[in-house]
C-alpha cells in the first residue's frame, strides 16, 4: 500500500487511462477517467463491496496515461481491452466477421458482397449485422440497376475492339452489356452513383430525379421508357414504405438502449437516416465488476460506432454519459420522434434478450437453471448452492378448515413427486403463525428421524413474521441449519420482493431477472396447491354439513351461504330476510323451515 499510496499523490487532475497490474506484472483492469487523481484515489478511499473488492486486493502497481479530452480517454480505453484483454474488463467481443457491400474501384463498378474490406480505393457500405438484409438490398438493387456480376477486366480500348462477348445476364436483362458498349460509360456510372445513394440511405433524391425523368419521357410520349423507370421507381417506393420510418427530418442519427438484466446487459443499436431504421444491431455485454449502466453503455456506444464505421454526428441516447464523446452531440429526448425512435430501439434490446434466454433454455435446460440458481447464491449470500428449495403456505376460511402445502423445487424445476399437504391439527382459529410453526416442525422432525437429506433454502409466502416462526423451528427447536427466506405480496397478490437474513431485509432483485422469475414461479406454485387442497377439504365439509339434508337445497346455494354467512350455526339463527337476499325467497324458506320446524300442538 505504500508503493500504491505514493501514486495516487502524483496522479494529476486531468483526464485519461489508467492500467492495474498485479504481483506478476500482469494487466488486470484497464479504466478511463475525467480525473485521473479523484477517479483512481476512489478505489482505495471507500470501501467497496463484491467483485469490486477482489480486484482492488490484487493490485501491486499502477499506470496511467494523460489524454486532451474525455472522447479521446473512452477510445483509448476501449483500444487497450481490445488489444491486452485483461481479466476484469468487460469484452464487447463478436467473433462475426459482418458483411459489406463493396463498389469495385474499376472502369466498370460492379456491386457485391464481402466479408473482406481491403484498402483498395473501392467502396465499401457496412458492416451489416444481418446477412439477409444486405442481400435483400443486392437484389432490390439488381433489379432496378442491372450492372455487371463477371469479374472480367473491361478496358475502355478493349471494348472498341470488340474483344468482349456479352454472357447470359446480358440475355436474361440481369447486365446491360457494357463489355460490348451497350451502354455507355456515362449512363452506367450514373446506375452506380445512384446505387451509392440508395445504399447509404439517401432515398428521397433518386426516388425525386426518378420521377422527374419518367414524366419527362411521358410528356415525349416515351411510354414505353416512362413505364420502365415507373416499375423501378414502385421497386424503390415499395423498399422504403417497408422500412421503419419514425419522421423523415431526423438524418443520420445513431440511437443506443439498453436493458439492464443485472450479471448481464443488452445494448441495441440502430442507425437512423432520412428518419427511417437502416441497420440495427443488439450485442450481450457480461457484467465482471459492478459495473454502473452509464459506464457499460458508454463503453457499447464507442465499441460499435467503431465496429460499424459510424460518422453520424448525433446519437441519441435514453441517458447522459459520464463521459463526452468528443464533437458528437448527444441527445436524451423525453418526447417526440427521437423519443419513439429510443422506445424502439429498447424494444429490439428486449426483445433480442428474450430470444437469447429463451434460446439458452432450448439447448442447454438444466444449464440455465444452474446459472440462475448461481445467481440467486450470489444475491442471498448463502454458504452452499441451493439445489433444493422448499415452501410453505397456509390456508383457511376465516379460521375454518385450516391447511397447509409445501412445494420443493430441485434445480429450479418443480419436484411434484416431494409435494405434501398438510391439515392442521393443533391450532384453533386463524392463527398463520402457529399453523406454519406446526407444519415446519412435522416436515423437518420427520426428515431428520427418517436421516433423508434437508433443503438448502427454505421460502415462506409471506413476510418477517413468517420468517421468524420458522427460524424459531429451525434453528431454536430442531438446532439444523437451513437458509431461510420469505417472499412478500403486494396489494394485487403479485410477488413484490425477496427477503432475507436476521433481521430480514429486502434482497435488490429487478422484477425482469430470471431469479425473480423463480421466486415468483415457487411462489405461485406452493400459492396453488394450498388453495387446491382447501378448496377440497372446504367442499368436502360442507357437502357433509346439515345443508347437504335439506332436500332442493343444492352444493352451489349451499356453498354461496357459507361464503356468505361463514358457518352453520350462523345460517340456522339468520332471519328469513337475510336468507331471502342471498339465495331468494323460496329456497330461503325451505332452508328457514328446516331450522324452525313449525310446533303442532294438540287440542
Amino acid at each position: 500500500m505504500e508503493s500504491l499510496q505514493a501514486i495516487l499523490k502524483i496522479l494529476p487532475s486531468k483526464p485519461g487511462v489508467y492500467r492495474y497490474y498485479d504481483k506478476d506484472g500482469t494487466l488486470i483492469y484497464v479504466g478511463k477517467a475525467k480525473n485521473l487523481k479523484r477517479r483512481v484515489s476512489s478505489y482505495f478511499n471507500k470501501e467497496q463491496t463484491g467483485k469490486t473488492r477482489v480486484l482492488v486486493n490484487k493490485i501491486a502497481d499502477i499506470k496511467f496515461i494523460v489524454v486532451e479530452s474525455e472522447s479521446e480517454a473512452l477510445l483509448l480505453e476501449n483500444n487497450l481491452i481490445k488489444q491486452y484483454k485483461p481479466r476484469y474488463n468487460i469484452m464487447l467481443k463478436d467473433d462475426k466477421t459482418y458483411p459489406w457491400i463493396c463498389i469495385k474501384n474499376e472502369p466498370y463498378p460492379r456491386v457485391f458482397l464481402t466479408r473482406r474490406k481491403l484498402n483498395d480505393g473501392s467502396d465499401y457500405f457496412g458492416p451489416y449485422a444481418s446477412v439477409r438484409t444486405a442481400h435483400v438490398l443486392l437484389d432490390l438493387l439488381g433489379q432496378i440497376y442491372p450492372l455487371r456480376s463477371c469479374r472480367t477486366t473491361l478496358t475502355e480500348a478493349n471494348i472498341a475492339k470488340g474483344k468482349y462477348r456479352v454472357c447470359l445476364d446480358y440475355h436474361i436483362h440481369k447486365c446491360l452489356g457494357p463489355c460490348q458498349g451497350y451502354v455507355s460509360k456515362t449512363d452506367y456510372c450514373k446506375m452506380v452513383a445512384e446505387t451509392k445513394e440508395i445504399i447509404k440511405g439517401n432515398l428521397s433524391g433518386v426516388l425525386k430525379e426518378m420521377k422527374a425523368l419518367m414524366m419527362e419521357h411521358a410528356s415525349r410520349m416515351e411510354f414505353e421508357e416512362a413505364q420502365a423507370i415507373k416499375e423501378k421507381y414502385e421497386l424503390l417506393e415499395n423498399y422504403r414504405s417497408r422500412s421503419t420510418v419514425v419522421s423523415t427530418t431526423i438524418h443520420n442519427v445513431d440511437v443506443f438502449s439498453y436493458v439492464d438484466a443485472e450479471h448481464l446487459f443488452y445494448v441495441n443499436y440502430m442507425r437512423v437516416n432520412e428518419g427511417a431504421v437502416v441497420q440495427s444491431h443488439t450485442i450481450e455485454i457480461k457484467r465482471r465488476l459492478d459495473e454502473p449502466a452509464e459506464e457499460l453503455l458508454s463503453l457499447a456506444v464507442t465499441e460499435l460506432r467503431q465496429q460499424f464505421e459510424s460518422n453520424a454526428k448525433e446519437v441519441v441516447l435514453p441517458l447522459k454519459l459520464d463521459f463526452g464523446l468528443g464533437d458528437v452531440e448527444v441527445t436524451v429526448p423525453q418526447r417526440g420522434d427521437k423519443a419513439k425512435l429510443l422506445e424502439l430501439s429498447r424494444r429490439n434490446a428486449v426483445q433480442y434478450k428474450m430470444d437469447i434466454e429463451k434460446q439458452r433454455t432450448l439447448v442447454d435446460p438444466e444449464r440455465h437453471q444452474k446459472r440462475v440458481l448461481n445467481q440467486l447464491k450470489e444475491m442471498l449470500h448463502l454458504p452452499v448452492f441451493p439445489e433444493v428449495i422448499e415452501s410453505f403456505d397456509n390456508s383457511n376460511f376465516q379460521g375454518d378448515y385450516p391447511v397447509a402445502a409445501m412445494v420443493q423445487f430441485v434445480n429450479g424445476k418443480p419436484n411434484k413427486n416431494a409435494y405434501r399437504h398438510y391439515d392442521i391439527k393443533t391450532v384453533e382459529g386463524p392463527d398463520d403463525y402457529a399453523s406454519m410453526k406446526e407444519v415446519v416442525r412435522r416436515r423437518y422432525s420427520r426428515l431428520l428421524e427418517e436421516e433423508k437429506p434437508l433443503p438448502d433454502l427454505i421460502i415462506t409466502d409471506g413476510g418477517k413474521g413468517q420468517m421468524e416462526v420458522v427460524r424459531q423451528v429451525v434453528e431454536d427447536e430442531l438446532h439444523i441449519e437451513i437458509a431461510i427466506a420469505g417472499l412478500v405480496k403486494d396489494d394485487r397478490h403479485r410477488t413484490r420482493e425477496l427477503l432475507y437474513g436476521f433481521p430480514p431485509k429486502a434482497v435488490g432483485i429487478k422484477p425482469d431477472s430470471e431469479v425473480f422469475r423463480l421466486m415468483t414461479q415457487i411462489q405461485d406454485e406452493v400459492h396453488r396447491f394450498a388453495i387446491t387442497h382447501h378448496r377440497k377439504k372446504f367442499e368436502k365439509g360442507f357437502m357433509h354439513s346439515e345443508l347437504s339434508e335439506i332436500k332442493g337445497i343444492g352444493k352451489a346455494t349451499a356453498e354461496k351461504l357459507l361464503l356468505e354467512l361463514k358457518s352453520v350455526k350462523t345460517i340456522k339463527e339468520a332471519p328469513l330476510e337475510s336468507l331471502a337476499s342471498l339465495i331468494g325467497p323460496s329456497k330461503a324458506k325451505l332452508v328457514y323451515d328446516h331450522f324452525h320446524p313449525a310446533v303442532i300442538t294438540e287440542a
